[in-house]
């Protein structure tokens, strides 16, 4: 008797997720290909496996370890020709081969994008770089790595406008992270209803160089050594030189650093990089929406 397959899953291979990307590439004729900024912005455009799984299957593995519609996980497999080394996402209800390695948050979504935000800094994957002693950032390495403390995320320093770490970095994070409908069931585990958000790259650049200069402080680390970590980061400086003629990241992180700083010094808020408009603005996602794709 043939057995019924009730869905079928695709296969979230690790070459398919980046930071904060969870459409990286896509298969075309049996071969991978990035997916273009175009495609990108397209809110319905999904990115297609090379093989599908029962669902059965992956139901039955996870069995009562993981309830929830979404997965994040990191790439096992690092490169000295990558750009960065620790690579994660979240990514919605797929299977996940051996290459992609999963890290389940239970206490929620937002733990993912906190995760999410710490993996994908720039101070976190110095560190790494430090680790990893081959081509593998494996369970052993990632259980060693020095990740913020739950303790230090729910403080609220006067840089953040009192707000707590928490809040200020899953806003971003989730901004960041849902793009695409097929993230819908992670935004909706989160208490959003509303449209994925625009990808808008400047935007994401400016995000990005936000955190990035918080994690900075929150690592403690000094602003010559700031200066010191990215210039170990020379692809992303050579692509940066090759697109806007200077080491654009380096610059803009660093300048939201003093930024920072100075608002630390004196006791006022940080003014954020990218103002907020009338309706817009960025939000905690359990609130009100940021900017939103057409449906």
């Amino acid at each position: 008797m043939t057995e019924t397959v009730e869905r079928m899953l695709p296969l979230y291979e690790a070459k398919m997720i980046h930071q904060f990307d969870h459409r990286w590439a896509t298969y075309e004729n049996s071969t991978t290909r990035e997916l273009t900024r175009s495609e990108k912005s397209d809110a319905n455009q999904a990115t297609q496996p090379r093989y599908w799984v029962d669902a059965g299957e992956v139901r039955d593995t996870l069995d009562e370890k993981w309830n929830r519609p979404w997965l994040f996980g990191w790439r096992d497999i690092t490169r000295a020709t990558d750009a960065r080394t620790a690579i994660c996402s979240p990514f919605g209800p797929v299977a996940a081969p051996d290459g992609t390695l999963l890290m389940l948050p239970h206490d929620g979504a937002e733990d993912a994008l906190i995760l999410s935000a710490i993996l994908s800094a720039f101070a976190f994957d110095f560190t790494v770089r430090q680790k990893v002693g081959g081509t593998h950032l494996k369970f052993f390495t990632m259980r060693q790595l020095p990740v913020i403390s739950p303790e230090q995320l729910s403080t609220a320093p006067t840089w953040t406008g009192l707000r707590p770490l928490h809040e200020w970095i899953a806003s971003r994070s989730f901004e960041l992270t849902y793009t695409a409908w097929d993230m819908q069931s992670f935004a909706e585990d989160l208490g959003d209803t509303g449209a994925p958000f625009v990808w808008d790259p400047e935007r994401r650049f400016l995000l990005r160089a936000e955190l990035d200069a918080a994690f900075f402080h929150l690592y403690g680390v000094s602003r010559e050594d700031a200066d010191y970590i990215l210039d170990t980061f020379p692809i992303v400086r050579r692509k940066d030189e090759e697109a806007h003629g200077e080491y654009r990241t380096k610059r803009v992180v660093l300048e939201i650093f003093d930024a920072m700083q100075h608002a630390a010094d004196t006791g006022t808020a940080y003014d954020p990089i990218l103002t907020p408009e009338p309706g817009k603005g960025l939000r905690h996602p359990m609130r009100e929406s940021s900017d939103r794709a057409e449906a």
